[in-house]
């Protein structure tokens, strides 16, 4: 759902859902089409152009501040889970310590994290959402604020708007380095989804929420996080209407979009490796390293004393990402941006002296 956004670096967003958000790419795509190999769906090539969707005003600042001045009823609740949640109902909804507390049990039931106690969450009527997201938005996130409207619009359920904005907290409360993850989607989705290769080919274009708003993989992750919770619920199938076809989730991009949640990417991981170039042996030392996540890679080489040994990392071929620069007297260093490789090989060529070096590499 196109939704407006104010992340501080991350893009603004605003989300239209008008009369053609059911018909448009509509793919329904049955659990066991999920099948055990990831394949994704095809597009549907009958449907409707989903370019007549547009972007228009973000949740500025002051829109931000207009929304938390506003009367509201509601507060803090406890979800049947024991979590609390900040739930804000507008005025005009009759009931509202009911539905404050309803909202609080759903949004407690998705597949979430501690990033659940830093929500808080507006239920608008339709007049609210114009006033507050901008014309055409069905729900709308930003710095930890979530709203939408408490009401089915255009046949869209409130259900399906808070999974969607949800998944933009989840990305917004993710790592993905170097990348932003409410952009790129969070690090393990994002490198199951091939997002980094397919930007550079200029087949996805990350946190753009305008012309290629299809092609945008915050938002292809903010679907995906959709589907992950209905058919959680027991739903036999989903609809893909929103976002490009190319994103619909296989059972590998499912599980990686559930681990990003559960077990977010918490930092960089680090290992040695300790070898020896003797005065007979071979003058080229080299090892394959498993690279399962996309990412940043940083290598460093100790050296012996008076060695002047090279070091290289190689993509799969052969091909040099990166090469060993001094840093120190006896130490080289080389970063490289692991995009797609799933292995790669670290060389050192000896030069000078023989002796034990030290090789550390650190993925982030």
């Amino acid at each position: 759902m196109r939704c407006v956004s104010s992340d501080g670096d991350a893009p603004s967003r605003a989300r239209r859902l008008g009369a053609l958000a059911r018909s448009a790419i509509a793919i329904a795509v049955g659990v066991a089409a999920l099948g055990g190999d990831g394949a994704r769906a095809p597009a549907d090539p009958s449907g409707p152009s989903i370019g007549a969707y547009r972007v228009h005003v973000p949740l500025e600042p002051a829109a931000r501040v207009r929304l938390r001045a506003a009367s509201w009823l509601g507060g803090t609740y406890t979800a049947s889970t024991g979590e609390t949640v900040r739930v804000l109902v507008s005025e005009d909804y009759p009931d509202t310590q009911a539905v404050g507390q309803r909202w609080a049990d759903f949004l407690a039931s998705l597949v979430h994290g501690s990033e659940l106690a830093l929500v808080t969450v507006y239920v608008l009527t339709p007049e609210e959402m114009l006033s507050f997201c901008g014309p055409y938005a069905l729900g709308c996130y930003g710095g930890n604020e979530l709203a939408f409207m408490g009401e089915v619009a255009d046949g869209v359920t409130p259900e399906e708007v808070a999974r969607h904005e949800y998944g933009h907290h989840i990305a917004a409360n993710r790592l993905n380095p170097p990348w932003l993850a409410v952009a790129w989607g969070p690090k393990r989705w994002a490198s199951a989804a091939d997002v980094c290769a397919r930007a550079q080919r200029a087949e996805v274009f990350p946190g753009d929420e305008d012309a290629h708003y299809v092609l945008n993989p915050g938002e292809g992750f903010a679907e995906v996080y959709r589907v992950l919770n209905e058919l959680k619920t027991g739903a036999p199938s989903f609809a893909w209407p929103l976002v490009d076809a190319s994103f619909a989730p296989g059972s590998a991009e499912l599980h990686a979009a559930e681990q990003d949640v559960v077990a977010p990417w918490l930092g960089p991981v680090a290992r040695s490796y300790r070898a020896r170039f003797t005065q007979r042996g071979n003058k080229v030392w080299r090892i394959s390293v498993s690279t399962p996540l996309d990412g940043s890679l940083a290598v460093s080489l100790k050296l012996p004393r008076g060695a002047l040994h090279e070091l290289d990392v190689l993509a799969p071929g052969g091909r040099i990402l990166a090469r060993g620069l001094w840093s120190g007297r006896a130490e080289k260093r080389a970063t490289a941006t692991v995009c797609g490789e799933r292995t790669l090989v670290l060389r050192v060529t000896r030069k000078g002296p023989e002796g034990s070096f030290t090789v550390r590499v650190t993925q982030d």
